[in-house]
């Protein structure tokens, strides 16, 4: 059922429509709009927390600036579907993260309002800029550049870098820095402390915007302009980090009083060069149960929207996901090795990390949305003498690919890195699957790869890389439900570099990596129902590869597929016609997994099914390499 919106909010199909709303109106718009996402949320799963707690803000935004001629970037992107619904996607919003619907984040494709995609944090910062530069080689420079980012981003070194060029550039870019004190999970470190000082001074910045709103368009403002210290008289000055890289402060104020940020706003629209407004906010604003539990109602999934109860929960046991099976797992063994570390770059919770933190705070960081940090932190951590398990979802891993290289494999350090939610993960779409990391960590020297294809092997690949640590090693894991609920087995040390034969049948064998296996075991299955036999072997290990298994498939066996839950390009299936071609072996070799393509969002069924590596489609390509064989 489509939700219906109320009075105000019905007529919204774009910006220009916010602008016919007198203050008062904007207020009951509010109220509206943030009904609108809980009743939409509510029944199509998604980000909560961070987009009721930007309501009034996108409406002012709307309201004061120009889009999509003036640019407005959302940091991180899951906060923007208030800005969505206002700029005519309204109807559609209820496909928000649906197979083939609206995106949950902004998308340059989707709409001439999203400035600029944000899956990831920290980035819209050096995004303005570069629009500001870009706007600046105008003859008539005219459209403004807004960057709203949250308190986790803004900590990152990403945005640290482009705050110390936005400075300097002396660029015409607004920062809304949209505090509520928590990303995902509660905020950390000497920055997230920092910003809680100074919310506790508010004296010099009504003083400062105070004076330029007496001295506005008078001879004095038009000296200040002139001057390198605008705004930053001796009579004003006071120690603030933003002001250290000259970009000029405003705040903190109340982000949900929609008249107030109508005038701020509205006075900072017209001030030359960088400056910031700090702005505070309440994660779930408007919905008692996301405020009084922000961790949950980030992303809840279904919920009651009268009682905040989370819906669908299946009180029978059941299997646990992957991450809290490695979660439980490595606290099991940093139990028994207190040389075992473990870091996360923000995801303390979502990773499951918080197991051990429980237990063991002084071996556990949660160093912040720093993944670069995180792994040369770890690095250091290996180079005297420790087992640093560096926990990040593998999409995140890409941010810190020089320090792998650099780092840690280069100097073989013995770094466990656990690549939580590898392959396909569904409604987030192309910004946060993890389908590369197989391809681009198979490139780099030193590096051990192992995916398993269930809990037991995740368990004991987990074991193996503590035992005698000699180099890097990836550990790459699924999101999702385990298969098993008995799952925490004895541990057993595992070779390196030697995978099994699950099946052995004839003429074509399926090898596989990781959670695919899975889908090729039941395809397998079913296809043995109607008696067509067919060889399985399971790799486990990327990098060193099982050459004698390899060898055995190739001699046995007239085709093969292979199956894998990431890119085809530079992954399993790139590596077997490696080895085919340097062992001069022919074989007709068909691979299957994701193409040379970003894919879109979608349940994981959908997009498995959508590019034919489901049992259905591995089930379909043995069919068609048996007829092609004439094989019956």
């Amino acid at each position: 059922m489509v939700v219906k919106p109320g009075k105000y909010l019905s007529e919204i199909n774009g910006p220009e429509d916010v602008k016919k709303l007198t203050p008062d109106q904007l207020v009951d718009l509010a109220d509206e709009l943030r009904t609108y996402i809980i009743q939409n949320v509510a029944k199509n799963p998604g980000h909560l927390g961070a987009n009721l707690g930007v309501v009034e803000l996108s409406i002012v935004l709307h309201y004061i600036y120009d889009s999509p001629n003036d640019k407005i970037v959302w940091d991180v992107g899951h906060q923007a579907y208030a800005h969505k619904i206002l700029t005519g996607r309204r109807e559609e919003f209820h496909t928000n993260r649906k197979y083939k619907g609206l995106s949950g984040f902004p998308k340059i494709t989707e709409s001439e309002h999203d400035a600029f995609g944000t899956g990831h944090s920290s980035t819209s910062i050096s995004a303005v800029l570069g629009m500001a530069a870009a706007e600046n080689q105008k003859e008539n420079p005219q459209n403004r550049h807004i960057a709203v980012i949250g308190d986790g981003s803004i900590s990152s070194g990403m945005a640290m870098e482009a705050l110390n060029h936005v400075g300097e550039s002396k660029a015409n870019v607004l920062i809304i820095l949209n505090d509520n004190g928590i990303s995902i999970d509660e905020g950390t470190g000497a920055f997230h402390r920092y910003l809680a000082r100074i919310t506790a001074s508010h004296t010099y910045n009504r003083f400062k915007r105070g004076a330029w709103r007496i001295f506005r368009n008078t001879w004095i403002q038009t000296i200040a302009n002139k001057t390198t210290t605008a705004l930053k008289w001796t009579w004003l000055k006071k120690s603030n980090l933003f002001e250290a890289f000259d970009i000029r402060y405003f705040g903190p104020i109340d982000g949900h009083n929609i008249k107030n940020l109508v005038e701020i706003l509205h006075d900072l629209r017209d001030i030359p060069g960088p400056r910031l407004l700090h702005i505070k906010t309440i994660k779930g604003k408007g919905f008692k149960a996301a405020e009084k539990d922000q961790v949950t109602f980030h992303s809840p999934g279904k919920y009651d929207m009268k009682t905040g109860e989370i819906l669908n929960q299946d009180c029978t046991k059941k299997p646990p996901k992957y991450q809290v099976v490695y979660g439980k797992t490595l606290l099991d063994l940093a139990e028994k090795n207190e040389n075992i570390f473990a870091i996360t770059p923000a995801m303390l919770t979502g990773s499951s990390l918080n197991i051990m933190a429980a237990k063991i705070p002084e071996r556990t960081f949660d160093v912040g949305i720093a993944e670069q940090h995180a792994v040369t932190f770890a690095a250091g951590l290996a180079s005297q003498g420790k087992i640093p398990f560096c926990t990040i979802y593998s999409t995140f891993l890409q941010r810190a690919y020089d320090q792998i290289i650099h780092d840690v494999a280069l100097q073989n350090l013995p770094v466990v890195f656990g690549i939580d939610r590898g392959g396909l993960v569904g409604e987030d779409g192309p910004t946060h699957h993890g389908v590369f990391d197989l391809a681009y960590l198979r490139l780099i020297p030193n590096m051990i790869i192992a995916a398993p294809m269930n809990e037991w092997q995740l368990r004991n690949l987990m074991y193996t890389a503590q035992l005698d640590p000699q180099g890097p090693f990836a550990i790459r894991y699924p999101k999702g439900e385990v298969t098993d609920i008995e799952w925490e087995n004895e541990f057993v040390r595992m070779k390196i570099g030697k995978g099994q034969l699950l099946k052995q049948g004839k003429d074509i064998a399926i090898i596989s990596i990781g959670s695919a296996g899975i889908d090729a075991a039941k395809a397998i299955d079913e296809l043995s129902a109607d008696g067509i036999e067919i060889s399985h072997a399971d790799m486990i290990f990327l990098k060193p590869m099982d050459e004698e298994l390899l060898h055995d498939i190739c001699k046995n066996h007239r085709a093969i597929i292979t199956v894998e839950d990431g890119t085809i390009q530079g992954g399993l299936g790139s590596a077997i016609a490696e080895f085919m071609m340097d062992k001069n072996t022919m074989l007709s070799l068909h691979r299957l997994g994701v193409p040379d393509s970003f894919v879109e969002q979608g349940s994981v069924a959908e997009l498995k099914h959508e590019y034919g590596f489901d049992s259905e489609g591995i089930k379909n390509t043995v069919l068609e390499i048996l007829k092609n064989l004439k094989i019956k």
